[in-house]
């Protein structure tokens, strides 16, 4: 079984050397401590609904919960052994899980899980889906996005399939690309976007049944995304890739920084206030609505996959169980 896309594409991409600019580097001071996940497992995911209660999963069908903002995790079975590429809750009781070719839903704030049924095999036969992100428009209209690959292990094209019942059944829009995808993001019933392989933004405005591509500017590839609203936005990548746009994406410009990293995710806060984490426990920080990074010392080497923050709490989660946690 192919392991997870999100975990094998960013191993694959070649570690870069650290150029720290000593003006550029806070110090303990930023608020940012381990905590004990009880994994030794790679973890991708993490989702809070609340400061105290949140989800982390990973590699192998991991996945665990917390009531306690983190201090201790309870492990939780949901009958998969696929890795687990995302968590999502569009409310405090209705989430997602993305594992593999699966997706598991509950309605109970997480308490029971049930496998959604999003494809049939007889419409793949040359081709298995790998699932990476998925993201809900409204209570009612969801996408999931992600790829297909051949016998050989190659991408063979991508694949969007969209809910509009609440995720019980799935059918398969055509975007114009077939390059993989990794993340998408929507702001209301309407807007929404997708990154992916080598500089790819597609954006939809009628809740994603349509979709077309946007100028970003770069080849490298765009692994997460993160809209405030329907102008301002967010996406970055491979080789230090950070993007940001005020008009929902027409343009993108490149926010230069000196750190050169991969970095994996980007989630703000509140309007002004974001982060993004990446390989090697790179965390940065900007203030400024993504004009200028600061990096935070993050308590940890370890590739960071997962982010989720909120206005006075974060959380992230990388290789070999790594859990670390802000607190404003």
């Amino acid at each position: 079984m192919r392991k997870a896309i999100l975990p094998v594409v960013l191993k694959a991409v070649l570690f870069s050397i650290f150029t720290f600019s000593a003006m550029q580097t806070v110090h303990a001071q930023a608020g940012w401590n381990p905590l004990k996940s009880g994994s030794s497992s790679d973890l991708v995911a993490v989702y809070f609904t609340s400061a105290e209660r949140g989800f982390i999963a990973g590699d192998k069908g991991y996945f665990a919960q917390t009531r306690n903002g983190g201090r201790t995790w309870t492990k939780q079975f949901i009958y998969t052994e696929e890795d687990i590429n995302e968590i999502y809750f569009r409310n405090e009781n209705n989430g997602y899980v993305v594992a593999g070719k699966k997706m598991f839903l509950t309605d109970d704030a997480g308490r029971s899980w049930r496998e959604i049924k999003i494809y049939d095999p007889k419409n793949f036969r040359n081709a298995t889906p790998e699932f990476l992100s998925v993201r809900f428009a409204d209570k009612k209209r969801g996408l999931i996005v992600g790829s297909l690959i051949n016998k050989d292990d190659e991408i063979v094209d991508s694949l969007v399939m969209r809910t509009d019942d609440g995720g019980e059944t799935w059918a398969r829009i055509i975007v114009p690309s077939k390059l993989e995808l990794f993340h998408l993001d929507f702001v209301s019933s309407s807007r929404g976007w997708i990154v992916g392989d080598k500089g790819l933004i597609l954006a939809t405005e009628d809740g994603g049944i349509n979709w077309r591509k946007q100028d970003s500017g770069t080849a490298n590839t765009l692994f997460n995304v993160d809209f405030r609203d329907a102008s301002e936005g967010y996406a970055v990548g491979g080789k230090g890739t950070i993007l940001r746009t005020e008009n929902g994406g027409e343009s993108w410009e490149a926010v230069k920084t000196s750190f050169p990293n991969t970095f994996l995710r980007v989630d703000f806060a509140d309007d002004k206030n974001g982060w993004i984490v990446g390989y090697g426990g790179t965390i940065l920080r900007s203030s400024d609505k993504g004009k200028t990074w600061l990096k935070q010392e993050s308590a940890t080497k370890e590739h960071l996959y997962g982010l989720f923050m909120m206005k006075k709490y974060g959380w992230a989660v990388g290789a070999k169980g790594a859990v670390v946690q802000y607190q404003k």
